[in-house]
């Protein structure tokens, strides 16, 4: 911090802060506040549950947002008073209070100016995630519900609620699947960046022998569809099949054959719901869950006819991009932004903002560069 004058940092600070807030626009968004509480008043609003969840967390996410810039906005000016109280006093322990808020500062003005680049047509969609287990054998099944764990917490500490659709249980360890929804509104466009293969090194804790493995697990990203979303599935086109729900072990979950798999033929997409008691819940959920895959599917196909157009070259995030090694040293580094951290323990136990943020970053310069050329 040696030689930079705090006050031309503040200065520096409130011109990114009050861009942010000319994006975020905060006049709509009180307006828009006010409307969600007079819809969260109306004594029907639980007629449709559903729906009812969707507005109650939406006025969440917009008052939590609308608190978080007016308060670092308070926080600035706090500020500026610390450091001339500071000055005057020749109080070197306040002059230090006052540089460590400035640092805490620049993270959260940093982050905030983060989700004003989340502006692509579903960003703001909350994020339907498939993990499944890729090469590894059991460490890879493993190293998937080790993933799995991982986004759970990271939503559980954002205050995110989450619904788990599906898991499948490998034989000996971990899973082979699992699906669930983030249900926060930019859930997509905050975590769309974590769409691809993740490798983890580490001495098996299933070899006898104590060799060190490599196994790896995808991470599938998609927006949730909504009533506005045209997708048209061909009720021929889908063959679906009813099985028992099984637990860790392959224990029942239930006595009957209430889990759901629907295959969709034309595409080859497979999606599985036994999260619910009833069958025809499960086939509800599980049909959404095909949506979600086909409407990806129709975004990313007319993402690739734009680029030819423009003939550029398509980027694809569905390729290795995160290495977690845990031996011989202990580093989990980020491929594409370089982005490290030197406590996996951490990271696996959802500490993921960073990354987040450096790929969220990365991708739209990666975009602006792609869309330069048309």
């Amino acid at each position: 911090m040696a030689g930079i004058d705090p006050a031309e940092e503040i200065n520096e600070l409130a011109g990114t802060l009050r861009s942010i807030q000319d994006v975020l626009d905060l006049d709509a968004m009180r307006k828009q506040i006010e409307e969600l509480e007079q819809q969260v008043a109306a004594p029907d609003l639980w007629d449709d549950p559903d729906q009812a969840q969707k507005v109650t967390s939406k006025l969440s996410h917009l008052q939590g947002e609308l608190n978080r810039v007016e308060g670092v906005a308070r926080r600035l000016d706090d500020l500026t008073v610390l450091y001339e109280l500071a000055a005057e006093e020749g109080d070197d322990d306040t002059r230090a209070e006052a540089d460590k808020e400035l640092e805490s500062l620049r993270s959260d003005i940093g982050a905030m100016e983060v989700r004003t680049l989340l502006s692509g047509e579903y960003d703001s969609r909350e994020a339907l995630v498939t993990i499944n287990s890729q090469a590894g054998g059991v460490d890879a099944a493993d190293w998937a519900e080790m993933l799995f764990r991982m986004y759970l917490r990271w939503a559980e500490r954002k205050g995110y609620s989450t619904e788990v659709y599906d898991t499948s249980y490998a034989e000996e360890a971990g899973i082979k699947s699992a699906t669930f929804t983030i249900k926060s509104p930019y859930a997509y466009g905050t975590l769309r960046g974590e769409h691809g293969t993740h490798r983890l090194v580490r001495i098996s804790p299933f070899d006898n022998q104590g060799r060190r493995q490599t196994s790896f697990a995808g991470v599938d990203v998609v927006p949730v569809v909504e009533q506005t979303d045209h997708i048209d599935i061909n009720e021929d086109e889908l063959r679906v099949d009813v099985y028992r729900s099984s637990g860790p072990g392959g224990q029942g979950v239930n006595t009957t054959d209430s889990a759901v798999r629907i295959t969709h033929i034309p595409s080859g997409i497979v999606v599985s719901c036994q999260n619910e008691r009833s069958q025809l819940q499960n086939r509800a959920s599980a049909m959404n869950v095909l949506q979600a895959k086909l409407l990806e599917r129709k975004r990313q196909e007319e993402a690739e006819k734009m680029s030819e157009l423009r003939g550029a070259t398509t980027t694809s995030w569905g390729t290795q991009i995160r290495n977690y090694v845990l031996h011989p040293y202990q580093i989990v580094k980020d491929l594409r932004t370089g982005t490290e951290a030197g406590n996996p323990t951490a990271v696996l136990d959802g500490d993921l903002d960073e990354f987040i943020e450096s790929e969220i970053r990365w991708m739209r310069r990666q975009e602006s560069e792609g869309g330069a050329g048309s």
